[in-house]
């Protein structure tokens, strides 16, 4: 039978070398020999078998104190439940020839010894696999989303909607628009991230969950009160009072008629914004009213 190397010279270190030096040594020499970087080398695997072997061993203080007493025999005597520094009596050491045990370097094990930037993580773990010794499976690689805008009205995104997307080779794909969706908001389905564009309205204005909307207010309603009509995001008209001497500009809030929630949340409001019509053309009697009024 060959004769087993020793440990020590195995990875080239002194019996007083350290746990640092050892790891060191180690670290250098299986990067060399590994079996990746080494494709078809049977002489290089069994270095690198024996590399692991000697390191498993040296890098465990139990195990190295039990070497450095038994050699070779070191796991026939931790079997038969020797403690290290126990006298190994008149015959010296165990009879040579017993069956020396080991296990391989964990991916765990590697990637304390090799740092994780040294490059080695996915060559341990094609090797060695992962905890439950399953081989690692590299993920799928997901199919790049097509990026389009959809452009929908302020009365679509009041109510909700949803738009239809044709992808490059042929594919439709409907996109759902939430209602009170923000303007920029990203809406992804499988195979595209659609963009909500939201077209300028010719009524209203959006602010945030409000919205604005002008009304035009007669002048003797502006002065003396009134009720007067605004058109509404949901269609139809709101009747609303107008509280006597409203200055023209004046915004009067409607709560719940704006922007509904897309979180689920309270909708918010609508204004009022009063602009105040001058009564053209004037009759006889309002005429001679303004003439009246100081300057």
């Amino acid at each position: 039978m060959p004769k087993t190397k020793d440990f020590y010279e195995v990875l080239g270190v002194p019996r007083t070398a350290t746990q640092k030096e050892i790891s060191s040594a180690f670290r250098k020499l299986a990067r060399k020999y590994h079996p990746d970087l080494n494709a078809g080398d049977r002489q290089a695997e069994a270095r690198f078998k024996e590399l692991s072997e000697a390191h498993e061993v040296l890098s465990d203080t139990k195990k190295r104190r039990l070497y450095d007493e038994f050699g070779q025999n070191w796991a026939a005597a931790q079997a038969a439940g020797a403690e290290p520094g126990a006298s190994r009596g008149p015959g010296g050491r165990p009879d040579a020839g017993q069956r020396v045990e080991y296990r391989t370097v964990t991916p765990e094990d590697m990637e304390d010894l090799f740092g994780e930037g040294g490059g080695f993580g996915d060559i341990f773990g094609s090797i060695f696999g992962n905890a439950r010794g399953r081989p690692r499976q590299q993920p799928p690689q997901r199919p790049i989303d097509v990026e389009a805008p959809i452009t929908v009205s302020l009365a679509e995104v009041y109510g909700g909607t949803s738009r239809t997307v044709e992808l490059p080779g042929g594919r439709r794909v409907e996109v759902k628009v939430p209602a009170g969706v923000k303007e920029g908001t990203v809406l992804r389905v499988p195979g595209l991230r659609a963009t909500v564009q939201v077209a300028p309205d010719p009524i209203f204005t959006r602010e945030g969950k409000d919205v604005r909307v002008v009304v035009p207010v007669p002048l003797h309603v502006a002065l003396s009160g009134g009720e007067v009509a605004a058109p509404t995001l949901k269609g139809g008209q709101v009747k609303f009072k107008v509280p006597p001497e409203t200055q023209n500009g004046t915004k009067i809030r409607l709560r719940g008629l704006g922007m509904p929630d897309p979180k689920g949340g309270p909708p918010g409001d609508m204004y009022a914004e009063v602009r105040v019509q001058l009564p053209v053309p004037m009759d006889e009697r309002t005429r001679k009213w303004a003439a009246e009024q100081p300057i």
